[in-house]
C-alpha cells in the first residue's frame, strides 16, 4: 500500500524501463492490437463472405454485431473478474479463448457458425481488454511513466485498427478466411510470451463474496442493450418490439443500480461516480468512439458505393488519419505531463469538431487533397490527443482492486457508445433514402447522417469544456514506501527505482 506525500518541493523520484518492464508493455499491447485489428478487418471482407456463404444481409450484418454484442455486453463483468480472479489469469486465458475462436472463424463453412465464432471473440475481448488496462494501471505508477505506458498502448489500438483496414484489403484479394485467420498466430506468441513475462496478481482477498445477482443484471441489461439497438434499425425505433425492448432494458438496469447499492462486493462501486473527472471520462468515450464509427461506416459507404473505389483504395484514404496517430500518440504522455487531460480532450475533440466538418464539403468529384485529406489528418490529430487523454483520466486516482473495474467500465463506454451512435447514423440516412437512388440523391441522403456524427463530437466538446473550469494547481505526489520496495530488487518488480 502507498501513502502519497504532498510535498510541492520535493522532485519527482527518477524511473527506469527494464527489459521485463518492455516486455510486458509489448504484451498488453499486441492484445489490444488485436481487439482494434479484428473490428476493422471484417468489414471490407463482408461482400466475399457473404458471397462464399450464400449468406443475407441481414445475416451478414450479424458477423459484425456478434462481435459488438459479446464485447460491449461483458465488459463490466470482464473488468470485475480481473480484479477478483486475478489480471494475468484472466488476460492469459480469455487471450488462448480469442486464439481458438480466431482459427475457428477462419475455418468454418457456415453462416451460424462464423457468427458464433465472432460472439467467442467478442466475449473473450471483453475480458482481455479490462484486464490489460488494469495490469498497466497496478504495474506502472500514476504520473508521467503511467501515462507513457498508456500513450503507447493506445497508440497500438489504433495502428491496428488502420492496418486492419489496409490488411483486410490486401488479404481479401486471396481469401476472406485470411482475415479471420491472422488474429491466431499473433495470440499465441502473446500468450506465450505472455506466460513468462506477465506479472502475478493477487486475487482480491477481502471481498465479501461475489456479486453474483449484480454480473447476471449487469451483463443481461448490457446485452439486451446493444441487441435492441442494432436491431432497432431493421424493426423500426418506434415499433412495440424496439419500445419494450428498451423499457426492458431500463427496468434491468433501475434493477442493477439498487443491487450495486445494496452489494457488500459490488460488480460497480457507484461511488466511483460521484467524480466529475470520471464521469466526463465515460461520457467522452461514448462521443468519441460513438462519433468516430458514424463516421467510418458513412465515409465507406460514399467512397465505395458513391465513388466507385475499391476496398484497398478507401483503406489507404483513411490510412492518413492512422498514420498520423501512431506517430503521435507516444508523445501524448510527455503532453499530458504538462497540460493535464481536460485541456488535451478538449482540444481533440474541437479538432474532431472542425475534421467532421470540414468534410461536409464532399461532392461525387472530389479532389482527395483538398477536400478530404483535410479531414483525415484532423481527426487523426484528434484521436491521437482524446483516446489516450481518456484512459488515463479514467484510470487516475482509482484504487489497484479497482482498476479492473474502472477500465471495464470505460471500454463499456466506448462499445455502447459506439453501437448506439452507429444504429442512430444508419437509421438517419436510411429515413433519409431518396426514392430514385440517383448518386446525388444519395449523397444528399448520407449529408444528415455527417451532421449527426459533428453534432455528437460537438457534445463530447462541450462535456470536456466543463472540467476545464477547475484551474487549480495539482500538488506534487511522492510515493513514499513503494518506491523503496521498488529498489530493493529490480527483476522481481515491473518497475525498477533509483534516486
Amino acid at each position: 500500500m502507498t501513502s502519497p506525500l504532498t510535498l510541492p518541493t520535493a522532485p519527482a523520484p527518477a524511473v527506469r524501463w527494464t527489459p521485463r518492464l518492455w516486455g510486458t508493455l509489448l504484451v498488453l499491447c499486441a492484445a489490444m492490437f488485436l481487439d482494434a485489428l479484428d473490428v476493422s478487418m471484417v468489414g471490407v471482407a463482408l461482400p466475399s463472405i457473404g458471397t462464399d456463404l450464400h449468406l443475407s444481409t441481414s445475416t451478414l450484418q450479424w458477423i459484425v454485431s456478434g462481435y459488438i454484442l459479446g464485447y460491449g455486453g461483458l465488459l463490466l463483468l470482464g473488468g470485475r473478474t480481473a480484479d477478483l480472479l486475478g489480471r494475468r489469469q484472466v488476460f492469459l486465458v480469455a487471450l488462448g479463448v480469442f486464439a481458438l475462436a480466431s482459427l475457428l472463424g477462419g475455418l468454418v463453412d457456415s453462416g451460424p457458425l462464423l457468427i458464433a465464432s465472432r460472439f467467442v471473440k467478442g466475449l473473450s475481448a471483453a475480458f482481455t481488454a479490462p484486464a490489460g488496462l488494469s495490469i498497466i494501471t497496478t504495474t506502472f505508477p500514476e504520473g508521467p511513466l503511467r501515462n507513457r505506458a498508456l500513450s503507447i498502448y493506445t497508440t497500438c489500438a489504433a495502428t491496428g485498427f488502420s492496418m486492419g483496414l489496409v490488411l483486410s484489403g490486401l488479404l481479401t484479394e486471396a481469401s476472406w478466411r485470411l482475415t479471420m485467420l491472422l488474429p491466431a498466430p499473433i495470440a499465441l506468441l502473446a500468450l506465450a510470451a505472455g506466460l513468462r513475462l506477465l506479472p502475478r496478481s493477487a486475487r482480491e482477498e477481502n471481498h465479501a463474496g461475489y456479486d453474483v445477482p449484480g454480473a447476471v443484471l449487469g451483463t443481461a441489461s448490457m446485452l439486451l442493450l446493444v441487441f435492441t439497438v442494432v436491431q432497432a434499425p431493421g424493426a423500426g425505433w418506434a415499433s412495440a418490439r424496439t419500445l419494450l425492448s428498451f423499457l426492458a432494458v431500463a427496468v434491468l438496469l433501475t434493477a442493477f443500480v439498487l443491487v450495486e447499492r445494496r452489494s457488500p462486493s459490488p460488480l460497480i462501486r457507484l461511488g466511483v461516480l460521484r467524480s466529475g473527472s470520471q464521469v466526463r471520462a465515460q461520457l467522452g468515450a461514448v462521443a468519441f468512439f460513438g462519433s468516430y464509427v458514424g463516421f467510418q461506416f458513412l465515409t465507406t459507404l460514399y467512397m465505395q458505393s458513391l465513388l466507385g473505389w475499391s476496398a484497398l483504395h478507401t483503406a489507404l484514404a483513411f490510412l492518413p488519419a492512422g498514420a498520423l496517430v501512431a506517430v503521435s500518440s507516444t508523445k501524448v504522455g510527455a503532453i499530458v505531463d504538462r497540460f493535464g487531460t481536460p485541456r488535451l480532450i478538449a482540444a481533440g475533440f474541437a479538432l474532431m469538431v472542425a475534421g467532421y466538418a470540414l468534410f461536409l464539403r464532399i461532392d461525387l468529384d472530389p479532389v482527395y487533397a483538398a477536400v478530404i485529406l483535410p479531414s483525415m489528418l484532423l481527426i487523426g490529430a484528434a484521436c491521437a490527443l482524446v483516446f489516450p487523454s481518456l484512459n488515463i483520466q479514467a484510470t487516475n486516482g482509482v484504487e489497484d482492486h479497482e482498476q479492473g473495474m474502472v477500465s471495464g467500465l470505460l471500454n463499456t463506454s466506448v462499445q455502447v457508445g459506439g453501437a448506439i451512435f452507429l444504429a442512430v447514423v444508419t437509421a438517419v440516412v436510411t429515413a433519409a433514402a431518396p426514392a430514385h437512388a440517383t448518386a446525388h440523391a444519395v449523397l444528399d441522403s448520407y449529408r444528415p447522417g455527417f451532421m449527426v456524427v459533428t453534432g455528437v463530437a460537438v457534445a463530447g466538446l462541450l462535456i470536456t469544456l466543463t472540467g476545464l473550469r477547475d484551474r487549480r494547481p495539482r500538488p506534487s505526489v511522492v510515493v513514499a514506501k513503494s518506491t523503496v520496495e521498488a529498489a530493493v530488487a529490480e527483476e522481481a518488480q515491473p518497475v525498477a527505482v533509483r534516486d
